[in-house]
């Protein structure tokens, strides 16, 4: 039996033997905004199954594993049990630290879902699921309507082999898409605050430059060009 053949079979095998993959906890955004002038913010928890609970595990932490720094940010409850059906939220809770008062911050969000592990179980493939949220802290100072708009006012420039974007405002920039003349850019990530971020693209004398980005809650903004 050949390699191709010896794998099919072996495919066969594990899926003959698992009744179902477990969908998982649903998790209500895709990232999370915390408004500096409210006590918390709030991250809906759904656990969509029709027997299965799962314990639900989260924390903050900085975006950089380098970063040693305390982050500024609990999570209440950091563990619990989400039974079938039903739905908690987390609540995230500044703590006091030191951030700025008129740019945004950002730092990282985990949640992980465990699933019940029962002996009856033992034909059922359970998976141990880890997400990855961006949480952004917004100072009270900002306000949303300019969040809204801070993807328009980014500018773009050629520099030697690469392209880069300059962010003069006080907002976090993530983008959904960059095109340079029709064709994207392989996941072009986010611009800080009164940052820059570059690109290693060729860009074409009179190519046009379009960008979307994410809106605070995950949707996709209209798209912005211009030309250089």
């Amino acid at each position: 039996m050949n390699n191709w053949s010896a794998s099919v079979c072996l495919a066969a095998c594990i899926a003959a033997n698992i009744t179902s993959v477990q969908a998982g906890v649903v998790i209500g955004g895709t990232r999370v905004v915390y408004d500096g002038s409210k006590r918390e913010a709030a991250l809906p928890i759904n656990n969509p199954e029709a027997i299965m609970p799962y314990l639900i595990q989260s924390w903050t932490q900085n975006m950089s594993d380098s970063d040693t720094a305390k982050v500024p940010f609990v999570i209440t409850p950091p563990l619990f049990r989400l039974d079938p059906g039903q739905q908690n939220s987390l609540r995230i809770v500044r703590v006091g630290g030191e951030l700025p008062e008129y740019r945004e911050s950002v730092f990282m969000l985990n949640v992980k879902s465990i699933p019940s592990s029962k002996q009856s179980e033992a034909n059922q493939l359970q998976i141990t699921v880890k997400s990855q949220l961006k949480l952004f802290y917004r100072p009270a100072a900002l306000k949303v309507q300019n969040a809204d708009e801070s993807y328009k006012a980014l500018t773009f420039s050629r520099q030697g082999n690469y392209l880069q974007v300059t962010n003069p405002t006080p907002f976090y920039v993530s983008f959904y898409s960059v095109k340079v003349g029709g064709v994207a850019i392989e996941n072009p990530e986010m611009v800080a605050p009164q940052g820059t971020l570059q690109w290693p693209v060729t860009v074409p004398a009179d190519s046009t430059i379009t960008w979307q980005a994410i809106t605070d809650f995950g949707g996709i903004t209209p798209p912005a060009n211009t030309n250089l």
